[in-house]
């Protein structure tokens, strides 16, 4: 049995942890980001971590083959450097092979996102796929692209237009896929309806919450209200047409939907497949559509298959 070291360092936590060559954690470990703090105070409390997590698996380190991490930003894999992460402060920060000196072994850099795609594919809703596309719908849309079992490097789709001259995206476009499908987009169209109802079921919703979120709509629907399930129809529309453009150009056998609003399943899910088989070109194979069963544990598992 082989084993490896995975990091996944988030803007709140970093985890880390002992993976064994079937995608199954050993061990791990947990600690703050401290995102405001130097990148090198930040390495050393990883590499405290990793050791931890080395511990808790009750391995010999030496049986370990190589550590991978799994982190957001713009990176250049081959160099193992992150050239930039806003979130964390990080600039031309070589941590690959900083950790490589401190934990001697090899150690390899992923993006973060397709770091937990491959997870997916390796333990989760894709296990056993020749082709995976793991769309997250959080406060951006992630997207990761994995054949045979080996990340597709530069997939990410959140900045593709769906709507030509649409809404502004944070990148400077207009029409964005991330503009409208990420739990964000749809929180401001979920902001936008309440306002234009304020006496609705959404309205109501929203304010016996406390706070709107993206699965405020799905809760108003669910209630009765009709406006909400308009809007709902509305966003799985765009999704659906994102997804279609994917499914056209690159074929993937399964595509898991994960992030806060892949939480809603088959809610989400249902009339989603329906809108996306319609819009197939034809003589193109459907894909499953899905939910990512892991949760945090796909980017862990992912960042350590990465370095085999």
């Amino acid at each position: 049995m082989k084993y490896y070291v995975g990091i996944d360092i988030g803007g709140t936590n970093i985890k880390t942890g002992v993976v064994n060559e079937r995608g199954e954690i050993i061990g791990e470990h947990s600690i703050p980001t401290g995102a405001d703090r130097p990148q090198d105070v930040v390495l050393e409390d990883i590499i405290a971590s990793v050791r931890a997590s080395i511990s808790a698996s009750k391995l010999d380190g030496g049986k370990i083959e190589a550590a991978g991490i799994g982190t957001p930003g713009f990176i250049d894999t081959q160099a193992g450097i992150v050239i930039y992460n806003n979130n964390l402060g990080w600039h031309d920060f070589a941590v690959a092979s900083k950790l490589n000196a401190s934990l001697g072994m090899p150690v390899h850099l992923e993006n973060d996102a397709d770091a937990a795609a491959l997870g997916e594919v390796v333990a989760g809703s894709a296990k056993g796929a020749k082709s995976a596309m793991i769309i997250t719908l959080g406060t951006g849309v992630g997207s990761g692209y994995v054949v045979n079992e080996r990340i597709v490097p530069g997939c990410e789709f959140g900045h593709m237009v769906i709507e030509y001259g649409g809404r502004e995206c944070t990148c400077g476009r207009k029409g964005c896929f991330e503009s409208y499908c990420s739990a964000t987009g749809l929180i401001n169209m979920t902001k936008e309806l309440i306002a234009e109802y304020p006496d609705s079921i959404l309205a109501n919703t929203a304010k016996s919450e406390g706070i709107v979120s993206g699965h405020t709509v799905f809760d108003a629907a669910m209630n009765g209200d009709v406006e909400a399930s308009h809007l709902i129809d509305k966003y799985t529309g765009y999704l659906a047409c994102g997804l279609v453009n994917l499914i056209n150009g690159l074929q993937p056998e399964v595509i898991s939907i994960g992030g806060g609003i892949g939480k809603q399943g088959e809610r989400l899910l249902a009339p989603l497949r329906e809108k996306v088989f319609a819009e197939v070109y034809k003589g193109i194979p459907l894909p499953k559509i899905v939910s990512c069963t892991l949760g945090y544990k796909a980017g862990l598992i992912g960042a350590a298959m990465s370095a085999r």
